[in-house]
């Protein structure tokens, strides 16, 4: 049997969901954990700096997280990373939508036991 406690490293959506939307040239990526649990061991592993560096092949110029306890979930709001916007990128699918779940899959270190199936 499988320690539940021990530490293993899965994308941040075997843990969490997230919603997404797009204004202009800023992302706004909400990151909700599944279990209350989670939330201060994500906070300690999604920094606005690791953030941005996930999203420096986009030319990210900032993010700003704001952390929302009550809910257990935070908010990325990462600006300069839809090149130019929706309407005004000439990239395919620049949506906000596409571009959390690129977010999502960031790697993180959580213990066996939040994870909602086995791995």
């Amino acid at each position: 049997m499988k320690d539940p406690d021990e530490l293993v490293t899965v994308p941040l959506h075997a843990v969490a969901h997230g919603r997404a939307g797009d204004k202009g040239n800023r992302l706004n990526v909400s990151v909700i954990p599944y279990e209350s649990e989670a939330y201060a061991l994500l906070a300690a592993q999604l920094t606005p700096e690791r953030v941005l560096a996930l999203f420096a092949h986009r030319r990210a110029a900032k993010v700003t997280r704001y952390d929302l306890p009550l809910l257990h979930a935070f908010n990325f709001v990462i600006d300069d990373v839809l090149e130019g916007g929706v309407n005004g990128s000439l990239n395919l699918d620049g949506h906000g939508k596409t571009n959390s779940f690129r977010l999502l899959s960031l790697p993180v270190e959580v213990p066996r036991r939040l994870l909602r199936s086995p791995v």
